[in-house]
């Protein structure tokens, strides 16, 4: 596929993500250099997003290892298939040699294939995401190396696989603990910072149509004060403002106010210390102040209504 930054760009709005040049420069690079992207950045940016919308823009595969503490080459390379291996053993008894008996089980075909082998095997260039890579352990960023490299894989029974298409590889990290420096050499590092106003509002657009841009834009002045101006647990994200947009629309609400916001505010904050602190400092009508925009706010609300009448 002969891609431009700009086609990459087109492609990947058209996948409903929204983004803007320094991240498709980056992305673009990543896919030319056929290097792994490293993709850092709080919860909820958008990280997973861009190996989704990256699969569909390349009208290929998404392959999936979700990491998580504890996780081994076992289950995101590979494992035998025992089962399969005992039986063969049972129907080949005193029927052939030992020798070729232990050479015939450990073939591909007694092999189950985890998400980093199944990449490598793919028959066409698929998007491999290994998603939150900070939850795991240094030990299991080490086993990467030889992938993130060289685009193989060595299994002792069978030895050295090389990838029969070189995949996208997607890695993203939430910054939980510091990540290798040999990890960080093998790629193309990225940053994602929570939209401004004008990209959320530009993404809620895009996701959900239906809403009135009086109402995204409200919403989405509320979500940016609340990120920048409190000090959460957790700050909500993208898919947070969302869902709280959808069920605004869903309530038949035109604007923010004082009592929507209560009936709907555990959709964007999930933790009751978040809420009660919320009500505290600024209270429920103040948010909604916020969200109309004052003068000197980022993206202005009011002006931002206007503008877009």
């Amino acid at each position: 596929m002969d891609l431009t930054i700009e086609s990459l760009q087109e492609r990947l709005e058209t996948q409903g993500y929204i983004c803007d040049q320094d991240l498709v420069l980056t992305l673009y690079l990543s896919l030319k250099l056929a290097k792994p992207l490293l993709v850092e950045g709080a919860p909820g940016v958008g990280k997973t997003e861009v190996a989704k919308a990256l699969a569909g823009a390349l009208n290929t595969d998404l392959i999936r290892l979700q990491c998580y503490e504890g996780l081994d080459e076992n289950r995101a390379l590979y494992e035998w298939n025992y089962q399969r291996q005992l039986l063969k053993i049972e129907i080949a008894r005193g029927t052939c040699e030992p020798s070729a008996l232990e050479k015939d089980l450990f073939d591909m075909e007694y092999l189950l294939e985890r998400p980093l082998l199944k990449a490598i095997r793919a028959d066409k260039r698929v998007v491999l995401l290994i998603d939150e890579i900070d939850k795991t352990d240094p030990e299991f960023e080490a086993f990467l190396f030889e992938l993130l490299s060289d685009f193989q894989v060595s299994i002792p029974e069978l030895g050295t696989i090389k990838a029969r298409q070189i995949p996208a590889v997607v890695l993203t990290s939430n910054g939980e603990r510091e990540l290798s420096d040999g990890l960080k050499r093998r790629c193309i590092y990225l940053y994602i910072d929570y939209p401004t106003v004008e990209k959320e509002a530009r993404i809620l657009q895009v996701k959900v149509p239906q809403a009135r841009k009086e109402l995204v834009y409200q919403v989405v002045q509320a979500v940016n004060f609340i990120r920048s101006q409190l000090n959460l647990k957790k700050k909500p994200s993208i898919a947070e403002t969302l869902d709280w947009i959808r069920a605004l629309v869903a309530m038949h609400a035109d604007v923010l106010t004082p009592e929507i916001v209560g009936q709907t505010l555990n959709l964007i904050l999930k933790n009751r210390d978040d809420q009660e602190m919320l009500k505290r400092e600024i209270g429920l009508r103040g948010l909604v102040e916020k969200s109309l925009g004052t003068k000197g706010d980022e993206g202005t609300c009011c002006q931002c209504i206007h503008h877009h009448r």
